[in-house]
Order: structure tokens, then C-alpha cells, then sequence
């Protein structure tokens, strides 16, 4: 069984979902399985992914019969998991090569329920924009202010996922709302490692 879960929800990153993939590929850590949810309601690039999962068997694919978000379709990525970890990742976004590695290791030596990681962000074309720093821990109080926390650093204990702590059906800041939400009853831990690197494209 995998120990940690990659969850991908896909909405038109035809252009980048190559990168991603191989950032996943080539991580340092190898116990863990994709699970790419497709969310779109054209069926134009579905074709294409399936050619990416046959890269490897670890790679799950999974189509949603309508458009539900990228909320929603994390929400069914866990529920279709079987790691003990859940790793969230957008498929514009990549990896550093210790980013499972280092993360797991860390949550694992320190009984830690969710954390995140700081990140670099870039341009469409991959170059260097700013670094994003995270601190050591995030209480609810703190992401009243500000929410420096990237989705694409965040791995969490499939455990603390319920009934209650989802993905909202949001357009947007769903993410947000989850780390708000899981806030109220865990804190989030911060590595200050620049192990993401978070694309900054015209919808994200």
C-alpha cells in the first residue's frame, strides 16, 4: 500500500501537466500513488492524460461525469486514496525532488497533522518570480490576516479529512477555507524550505 496519496484535480493545464507529472516521478520518495481527477466536461485532452497515466502504474485516472471544481474533485481524490498521507498538487504546479521526502519525514519524527512548505513562485514559462516563506506554525488566528500557505505544499493525515473538514464548493479560495477550517483544530506547521514551485498563471 502506498503511504502517501498525490491528489491532481485537471482542468485545462494540457500545457504543463507534463511537468508536473515528472516532478512527482522523479521525487527522492517512492511509496506513493497519482490519482489525477479530470474536470472537465469536454473530453478534448482526456485522451492525452491517459497516455500520461500509462507512464507509470502507480498513476490513477479518474473523470468526473460533470465540472465540479477543483474543491470538490480533491474531496474525491481522498475519498479514492489509500495512503495514510494526502499530498495536494495543481497540475500547473511542480516539485522539488526532496519535497515528499523531507515533508514526511518531518510530520512523521514530530506527530504532525498537516503542514506546508515555503515555495518559489514563477512565471508561465517556469522563471523565477518571488520566494514565498512560511514560518514555523499557523494558527487560526494567524490565517485570519493572511493565508501565505500554497495548496501544492500542503500534505496532511488522510485521517483528520471528515464529514466536516472538506473542500467547500467554492470557485475559489476553497483552499483557503479548508486550511480555516482544519485551523480550528490543528495547528499547521511550516517548513522553511523552498520545496514547490507554484506557477502564476491567468487563472490561478
Amino acid at each position: 500500500m502506498p503511504e502517501i496519496s498525490i491528489v491532481i484535480p485537471f482542468f485545462k493545464k494540457k500545457e504543463y501537466i507534463i511537468k508536473t507529472i515528472k516532478s512527482v516521478l522523479s521525487q527522492s520518495y517512492k511509496n506513493f500513488e497519482v490519482i489525477i481527477i479530470y474536470d472537465d466536461k469536454e473530453n478534448s485532452d482526456f485522451v492525452f492524460l491517459k497516455k500520461i497515466k500509462n507512464l507509470d502504474k502507480i498513476i490513477f485516472l479518474f473523470k468526473n461525469k460533470k465540472n465540479i471544481g477543483a474543491g470538490l474533485s480533491r474531496n474525491k481524490g481522498i475519498k479514492l486514496s489509500r495512503g495514510k498521507f494526502i499530498a495536494f498538487l495543481d497540475a500547473d504546479d511542480t516539485w522539488h525532488r526532496d519535497k515528499l521526502k523531507k515533508q514526511i519525514c518531518f510530520m512523521k519524527k514530530n506527530s504532525i497533522m498537516i503542514s506546508c512548505t515555503s515555495f518559489i513562485v514563477t512565471d508561465t514559462h517556469g522563471n523565477h518570480l518571488k520566494n514565498r516563506l512560511v514560518k514555523k506554525i499557523y494558527t487560526f488566528n494567524d490565517l485570519l490576516t493572511d493565508c501565505p500557505i500554497g495548496l501544492s505544499t500542503v500534505m496532511i493525515k488522510k485521517e483528520i479529512v471528515n464529514r466536516n473538514l472538506k473542500f467547500p464548493n467554492l470557485k475559489t479560495k476553497e483552499d483557503y477555507v479548508m486550511w480555516l477550517k482544519i485551523s480550528k483544530i490543528y495547528s499547521i506547521y511550516g517548513i522553511n524550505s523552498k520545496l514547490t514551485y507554484w506557477r502564476n498563471t491567468d487563472n490561478s
